[in-house]
This record gives structure tokens, C-alpha cells and sequence, in this order.
């Protein structure tokens, strides 16, 4: 039999396993554009219970402990892959409910609740994924339970089923057989039910991997002293700054001096360019002014100068929030608007359209279940409007609706284009259901190119693929690939607007083009189209993408 203090530990243990491991797991995505986070996603999202189930004690009942894992996974739940382990051990918690400890049946049980719970959330199941791998493990767990009640033999046949299963997984998927690897969702699972059989066949919790490598990192002993000095408020203004100094800089420590007349927590260290300050007072200002005796200030990084009290008053308010849960938002209105996006030009173009919180996410930044809650329950509206604008953050936005009593409607826009063209077709005298209806309608019209780089050396869907290689992307599908981005760029733009017949296209540059490169792209695309055909070019500085093309 488990108790609950084993069970605790198993999952404790797994989190950090599967966080040692992470890398290794991200690395088996046989698509090549760079997203491959699944084994960050899974690892995030268990590691979001790792610190409420330390403070569980020893005689917690396994159902408590088993439900406390998965209110925190579900919270915690990134990408599909992390929603999808959240339902497993959401349907575990289901099953351990009501025991203060669990046998073999128990856990079969649970496991096959699991599982059901995992398929029935994912709308199109494919085999030869962590559905398969995990199904696979329930079913020889219910097999297992039949004929023994000794945990050691119950939880290796469940693990050495998932192995086996999940080495199938190559075969199973023609993308897999080709790349030579198995899927990178199974083998987190397997790795985690392999973590948490180690710790109840009698095994210790999994050690850190990284934490030597942290420990021999450079210290940052400016920093470290600095530190020390933040929890006492004495004086209002944090200042920090540093200076060059002259050819005849007095004696730094005349500096010091000064200032610990003027404040306390001071913290000077120089060395013969550069004085860098750190120092608690009520008059900042003098600080600078004396500062300039000894050099002058350098622009980075520029002074800080930050109030404490504000900023411990609003540590406090968020910490009452916390312990008391989810602060909602009085409604103000009747509609109200989440949306997922990245780069301080999309977040700018969501909120001009109405948008009342954007969630910062996107490709290989998903944002958990827990992150979009916040963001609807925030919001100050009856409804509320969620666009993931990404595949991968559908599966959270509609687990965080389950979390809410609030009324909320999750649009499946799938690219930043298509949560525009929702925004723009709202219509504020419209009801919820025609706005749905009407939303729905124009996201699904609108085609999205995207431009970006291969993150990895990869065979795919015909094309043999260079990591570096510019690769063009055809509503989520691989068009073709280049070694130019401008070529990239021109070739996929004329493409979108000849298949979607467009009478418009915008063109949203990112993070990686200059405002020079987007103006001469432009130029060159409107000398390229017909000129019934009105271009716009936006500046979204986005990551991952150089451009995100729609055509309307």
C-alpha cells in the first residue's frame, strides 16, 4: 500500500526528474520550427506542485495529496502536452478521492480515470503520442491488478509496458519513423510514472541536476551584498547607479562615506574604471550630486532610482491576493477580451482593438492554465472573450474556462492574424452567440504566412530541411524553404494573395528586422502585387517570426 507522504514524494521526485530531463525531450521535435518546449511544457507543469506538496506532512491521506497535485498541474498546465498530463493526474485524483492510502486496484483504477479524462479533452486523438503511451501503461495496470497486490511488480510492469510502447511510437507516426525518434510527449510520461516507481519500490527523491553547476557559477558579489539589505525599510529610495571615474577620482571611499550619512544598506565596490552604488535613502538627489565629485554616470546601465514603500505595499496586496485566491474584477461592461500575444506591437494592436489583457505568450512561450485565468477573471466584463492565437494554447484557455464561474468563450484562432480579424468583426450590440458565430466566420477567412528560421536539421514533409534555413509556413503547413529572407518573403506574400484572392495584406515585422529592412520590404512587395491590392506594413516586434503575413 502508498500513503500519502510516498505518493507526495513520488511526484516531488518526478518533477525534478523530468526537469533534468527536459532538454532531451525537447530535443525529439521533428518539426523544425522552433518550438520544440514539449519536455519545458511537462516540466513546468508538474513542477508547479512540487512546492505545495513539500509542505504537506507525512500523515496527509494519499486523496488529499493526490488532489492538491492536481489542482496545482492544472494551474500550472502549459501547452497541450502539460494540459494533457494535468488531466491524467486530475483523473488519478478522482480515483485516489476519499483514501488515506491505495492499493494496486486503486491505482488501476485511477490511472484508467486518468486516461479517459486526457482523450476526452483532446478533440481529434492521434495515436502513437502520450495518449497511446498512457493508455497502454493503464490498461496493463488494470491487467497487473488482477493477479498481485505487491506494488514492486504492479509499477514495473507499468513502466516497462510504457516503454515498450513508447519505442513503438516510432513506427506509429510517419514523421516519428522518419526522424529515427519517438514522441517526445510519451517519454515525458514515461519518465515521470519511471521517477515515481523508483520512490515507491523504496528509492530516494531525485537530486537537482543542475544545482552543482549553479553553485560554481560566478557570484555576483555586488548583487549578493545588495541582497542582503531588502527586507528592512528604513529609508524610502532604492538607488542604484554607476559611475566612471576621472582621471582624479578622490578616494571611493570618501563616496562611502557620504553616503552612509545620508542612508544606510550602502554597498560600494570599484575597481580603476568604474564605482558601481547601491544605497537606502530618503534624498536620492544628493546621492547623484555627490557622485559626480568622483566620475561621471555611464548610460548602462542608466541610475535606478525605485520607491520601496510602494513597491513592499504592493508586495503585500499581491501576497493577500494569493493567499486568498483569484481577485475577479467588478464588471463594467458586457463583453470583455483575453488575448495571447508577444512583442510590444501586437500587445499595442490588441489593445487598440479593444482587447482588455493580453497574456504574453506565444510559440515556445505558452502561457499556463493558470496565467490565462487571471488574465479573464481581470477582466472587468460578464463575458470574456479568449483568443490563444497559437494551436498549442487552445487545450490551456479552454481548461482555465473550467476554473471559472464566469461566463467565457474560448475562440480557436489559431494564428496573431486570425485573433485580428475576430477583434475586428466584434460588434458591440451583437449578442454573445451572434458574436461568436460572426468571430468565428472571420478568423476562419483570413490565411496566415509566417516566415522563420529551422531550429534544427530535420526531414520533413518532403522537403530535407538545414538547421539556419529560412523556412516559409502556409497556414501552419511547410510551403517551402530559402536562404533568403526577403526571397522568403516576397515569394510567400504573392502566394497568400493569390490563393485567398486577397484585396488586402498585412505584413507584421518582429523583433529580428529593423524598422529600414521592414520599409524596404515593403517597397518591394507593393511593386510585386497588383494595385488593387492595399498593403500595410506593422511593426509587432514578435519573436520566433521575421514576419506574420495575413491576407484577407
Amino acid at each position: 500500500m502508498i500513503n500519502g507522504a510516498l505518493f507526495r514524494d513520488a511526484v516531488i521526485s518526478a518533477a525534478i526528474t523530468i526537469n533534468n530531463r527536459k532538454r532531451e525531450i525537447d530535443e525529439l521535435n521533428v518539426y523544425p520550427v522552433p518550438d520544440g518546449d514539449t519536455g519545458t511544457n511537462m516540466s513546468m507543469t508538474i513542477g508547479n506542485s512540487v512546492e505545495e506538496l513539500k509542505r504537506m506532512p507525512d500523515n496527509t491521506p494519499i486523496g488529499d495529496v493526490a488532489k492538491t497535485a492536481a489542482s496545482a498541474l492544472l494551474r500550472g498546465a502549459r501547452g497541450n502536452s502539460g494540459v494533457i498530463l494535468s488531466l491524467i493526474f486530475r483523473g488519478i485524483s478522482k480515483g485516489l478521492s476519499g483514501l488515506s492510502e491505495a492499493g494496486c486496484d486503486d491505482f488501476a483504477n485511477a490511472l484508467t480515470l486518468g486516461v479517459k479524462a486526457a482523450y476526452k479533452a483532446v478533440m481529434k486523438p492521434v495515436e502513437g503520442t502520450i495518449l497511446t503511451v498512457s493508455r497502454s501503461a493503464a490498461e496493463k495496470a488494470a491487467e497487473t491488478a488482477k493477479s498481485t497486490n505487491e506494488d514492486t511488480i504492479f509499477w514495473n510492469d507499468i513502466c516497462n509496458e510504457a516503454e515498450t510502447v513508447l519505442a513503438k511510437t516510432t513506427d506509429m507516426l510517419p514523421q516519428l519513423k522518419k526522424a529515427g525518434v519517438v514522441d517526445a510527449g510519451g517519454m515525458g510520461f514515461t519518465i515521470i510514472i519511471k521517477a515515481m516507481k523508483d520512490i515507491f519500490c523504496g528509492g530516494k527523491i531525485a537530486e537537482p541536476a543542475f544545482r552543482a553547476a549553479a553553485q560554481e557559477a560566478p557570484v555576483d558579489t555586488f548583487r549578493s551584498a545588495v541582497s542582503q539589505y531588502d527586507a528592512d525599510i528604513t529609508f524610502t529610495y532604492c538607488t542604484e547607479f554607476m559611475i566612471q571615474k576621472h582621471d582624479n577620482c578622490p578616494d571611493p571611499f570618501m563616496l562611502r562615506a557620504y553616503l552612509e550619512t545620508i542612508g544606510d544598506c550602502v554597498v560600494l565596490v570599484d575597481d580603476e574604471k568604474i564605482i558601481k552604488v547601491h544605497v537606502h535613502t530618503d534624498n536620492p538627489g544628493n546621492a547623484l550630486q555627490k557622485a559626480l565629485e568622483f566620475g561621471y554616470f555611464i548610460n548602462d546601465p542608466r541610475p535606478k532610482i525605485e520607491n520601496m514603500r510602494i513597491q513592499h505595499e504592493n508586495k503585500v496586496k499581491e501576497a493577500e491576493q494569493l493567499e486568498a485566491g483569484f481577485v475577479e474584477a467588478e464588471p463594467e461592461k458586457e463583453f470583455g477580451f483575453v488575448a495571447v500575444a508577444a512583442g510590444h506591437g501586437l500587445e499595442a494592436m490588441f489593445n487598440d482593438l479593444g482587447v482588455d489583457v493580453v497574456v504574453k505568450g506565444g510559440q515556445t512561450m505558452n502561457p499556463s492554465t493558470d496565467d490565462i485565468l487571471r488574465a479573464i477573471l481581470s477582466t472587468p466584463a460578464n463575458t470574456v472573450f479568449v483568443l490563444p492565437n497559437n494551436k498549442n494554447i487552445i487545450m490551456a484557455a479552454e481548461q482555465a474556462v473550467k476554473l471559472t464561474d464566469k461566463k467565457v468563450c474560448v475562440l480557436q484562432t489559431r494564428t496573431i492574424p486570425q485573433g485580428i480579424a475576430a477583434m475586428m468583426a466584434f460588434d458591440e450590440s451583437a449578442n454573445l452567440s451572434e458574436n461568436r458565430i460572426n468571430m468565428t466566420k472571420a478568423f476562419e477567412k483570413v490565411s496566415t504566412g509566417l516566415i522563420t528560421f529551422a531550429a534544427r536539421d530535420s526531414e520533413f514533409e518532403g522537403h530535407s530541411i538545414k538547421e539556419g534555413e529560412i523556412l516559409a509556413l502556409d497556414n501552419g503547413k511547410l510551403s517551402f524553404t530559402e536562404r533568403d529572407i526577403t526571397k522568403a518573403t516576397l515569394k510567400l506574400v504573392r502566394k497568400l494573395a493569390k490563393s485567398a484572392d486577397a484585396s488586402f495584406v498585412t505584413v507584421i515585422y518582429g523583433a529580428d528586422v529593423t524598422e529600414e529592412n521592414a520599409e524596404e520590404m515593403e517597397k518591394l512587395i507593393k511593386s510585386k502585387l497588383s494595385d488593387k491590392i492595399e498593403v500595410m506594413m506593422v511593426n509587432g516586434g514578435q519573436p520566433v517570426y521575421y514576419y506574420i503575413i495575413s491576407a484577407e
